[in-house]
């Protein structure tokens, strides 16, 4: 099958989209409002861009009312905001903060979580959070305004927030922080089943090449 993305709605690029690229971390993005309102947000469109300086980047979707997102608003009112890295232990009240609700809303609150103080940044981090980053606004790429277009926003990270039992040496370790990935429509998938792969040497990459 080939479908022309120009000539489709919208709608049936966005499923695509989250059915192709999975599995997807999740960015649980927590921000302050000018009025003081604490908000948190998750985004399944999110990645690593640069760890010098450490950049990391979600894309904040205009949603189906055409109203951008608090995320976005707040992060670019403030310059700041915070990804917190989600767990198996937490992700109901994580899904708890999807829906859109109005931005007087506090979503700490909403969801149950525990808003920790951050230690350079304004916005709270997600206590129950096994891995936090403070992040101040690097750059936000305007993609567009109308309806599932929206924003890629990056952030530096300023500051680790990574918990005592789940890292050594710089390493984290997957399987105690137990992250969950988005998959197409409803579904998540737990990253418990894992398997590693050397990677090539370049020095029998080459050989093999000149034969």
């Amino acid at each position: 099958m080939y479908i022309d993305p120009t000539k489709i709605d919208p709608g049936n690029v966005y499923k695509l989209l989250i059915g192709a690229i999975t599995p997807r971390p999740i960015a649980f993005v927590s921000s302050i409002s000018r009025e003081g309102i604490r908000n948190l947000a998750p985004y399944s469109f999110f990645t690593g861009v640069s760890s010098n300086p450490p950049i990391i980047g979600f894309s904040a979707v205009v949603n189906r009312e055409g109203r951008l997102r608090d995320s976005r608003l707040n992060a670019e009112a403030y310059d700041e905001f915070v990804v917190n890295v989600v767990s198996e232990d937490f992700v109901e009240q994580m899904n708890a903060t999807a829906v859109d609700v109005p931005p007087e809303v506090d979503e700490f609150e909403l969801a149950g979580l525990t808003p920790e103080p951050s230690k350079v940044v304004k916005p709270p981090r997600v206590k129950e959070a096994r891995v936090s980053m403070e992040c101040r606004l690097y750059q936000v790429v305007d993609i567009g305004r109308e309806v599932l277009s929206g924003a890629f926003i990056m952030g530096e990270i300023v500051q680790f927030h990574v918990d005592d039992n789940v890292i050594e040496d710089y390493r984290i370790d997957p399987g105690k922080v137990k992250s969950v990935g988005r998959m197409g429509g409803m579904g998540y998938t737990k990253t418990r089943d894992r398997f590693d792969l050397p990677r090539p040497d370049l020095d029998e990459v080459m050989k093999a090449i000149s034969k």
